[in-house]
């Protein structure tokens, strides 16, 4: 690989590790490995990376401490950042990092290779060849509920109006699920359980492999009154839905989305 890149893996489990750093320089990548945030600390000026790949849960010094050792003083990272976490602990760590993108373990490698990828030509500033989309495919949709008959509902109404419907019934879901299936669209509750349904899009936002996803805000009920109302454009949001059919939904993406439906 020409003007190699050169990746700072840290996990302590340690058969993982190996056959992450196998299979990234079987791909032309530098791979330099820690067993813990301390020892990657410790040698991260010499090996200047391209990337990290950190994971959370780690002896004497876990990732969310050493990702904070590598933030400047606008809390933002110096290196990008490939965050590998556990499910249970994905509500917390998104309140608190920044980072350019999150997988959850286990996973597999060609996810982690392809985000990888995705991650390292963002940073460089040359994205990779967009792959056409087949016109005789569903568009895809992301539906964030946490009602069981509203998510129900909004679902069976995209699934006749001809779209892929994959659904999410917590804002951690949603983050997981949008960037593993990279929806053309999500539609997201505004009062999901676990964390807004806007800290949720402005999450998925600056990861690089959801960034081109079109974010649909909404809730069933008037704003509160002094509640702010999310602004269309703002934080990812291509728009704001407060409906009271199930098809203001359908039209307000086909809207975003510009199909002919």
């Amino acid at each position: 690989m020409s003007n190699q890149k050169t990746i700072l893996l840290i996990d302590d489990e340690l058969d993982l590790q190996q056959l992450v750093k196998i299979v990234l320089k079987s791909k032309g990548y530098n791979v330099e490995t820690a067993d813990n945030g301390q020892e990657a600390l410790d040698m991260i000026e010499a090996v200047k990376p391209d990337l990290i790949i950190l994971d959370m849960n780690m002896p004497i010094m876990g990732g969310v401490e050493f990702y904070k050792a590598i933030c400047d003083e606008w809390s933002r990272p110096k290196y990008p950042v490939l965050v590998l976490t556990a499910r249970a602990n994905m509500e917390q760590l998104f309140r608190e990092l920044e980072a350019d993108g999150f997988m959850s373990k286990p996973f597999e490698i060609e996810e982690l290779l392809a985000d990888v990828e995705t991650i390292l030509q963002k940073k460089s500033g040359s994205p990779g060849e967009a792959k056409p989309k087949d016109k005789n495919q569903p568009v895809k949709i992301c539906v964030a509920d946490n009602d069981p008959g509203a998510c129900g509902a909004i679902g069976a109404a995209f699934l006749t109006a001809g779209f892929e419907v994959t659904p999410a019934r917590s804002g951690t879901e949603a983050i997981d699920r949008v960037a593993v299936t990279v929806p053309d669209a999500a539609l997201v509750k505004l009062g999901l359980p676990d964390f807004s349904g806007d800290m949720v899009i402005s999450k998925l936002k600056k990861m690089p492999k959801t960034q081109g996803v079109k974010f649909i805000l909404y809730t069933q009920k008037t704003v509160a009154a002094g509640q702010t109302i999310p602004q269309n454009g703002k934080d990812g949001i291509e728009r704001f839905v407060i409906y009271q059919d199930v098809q203001d939904l359908v039209r307000a993406v086909n809207e975003v989305l510009k199909t002919n439906r």
